[in-house]
């Protein structure tokens, strides 16, 4: 069995930018390295039963959701400021501890939204434009090497937190049956680049 175990490079965080909320890159860094154990320890015993690697069992749609919930949970443990929103899909994913009753914000303003891509460059979808600091973590999966077994671990190439403005959103066309959704525009996209936690 030749899986790996996926590490973050220290030398690839920016140390210049100054992060909100108390936050610091270890808290980043041990998010990444938790989601990385985490799926060796899986995939190791999987593979190990001659099952398939989660990475390639899971659709991608759910493998996002699955990493955004789980990053959401482990930047939590290691903040010192932040801990998960407790009201079912509140927003945002983090909240700042005991600024909402309970910990719960159904729509608070204080803290942070994280969302996951494969895309290059962090544009991601959202329900709609709002007034927020917004984190996105663009991972990559190896479905493709033959055989399976030498497929790279799941890494995350890019982290980018900035407080972004409804201003810097589009709203996306829809089709009839389609789910509003809105992304970034071209200059909302720069801030969030220019806002750089992690560049592999």
């Amino acid at each position: 069995m030749s899986l790996a175990r996926n590490t973050p490079d220290p030398a690839k965080f920016n140390g210049s930018l100054a992060l909100p909320f108390e936050l610091r890159l270890d808290d980043f860094r041990l998010a990444l390295q938790d989601v990385y154990d985490f799926f060796y320890d899986v995939n190791v015993l999987l593979v190990g039963k001659g099952l398939e690697r989660l990475d390639d069992m899971i659709r991608p749609a759910i493998l996002s959701g699955l990493l955004s919930d789980m990053l959401t949970a482990s930047v939590a443990k290691h903040s010192r400021a932040l801990t998960q929103n407790r009201h079912f899909n509140g927003h945002p994913d983090l909240v700042v501890r005991g600024r909402y009753p309970n910990d719960r914000a159904q729509a608070g303003s204080e803290g942070i939204e994280i969302k996951t891509t494969r895309k290059a460059g962090g544009a991601v979808d959202t329900h709609g434009g709002r007034d927020q600091w917004m984190c996105v973590f663009v991972y990559d999966v190896d479905n493709q090497t033959e055989p399976a077994i030498d497929r790279r671990p799941l890494v995350f190439t890019e982290v980018y937190l900035a407080e972004v403005k409804i201003a810097d959103f589009r709203k996306n066309a829809r089709g009839e049956l389609g789910t509003r959704t809105a992304t970034l525009h071209k200059d909302g996209i720069a801030k969030l680049r220019a806002s750089w936690i992690y560049r592999a």
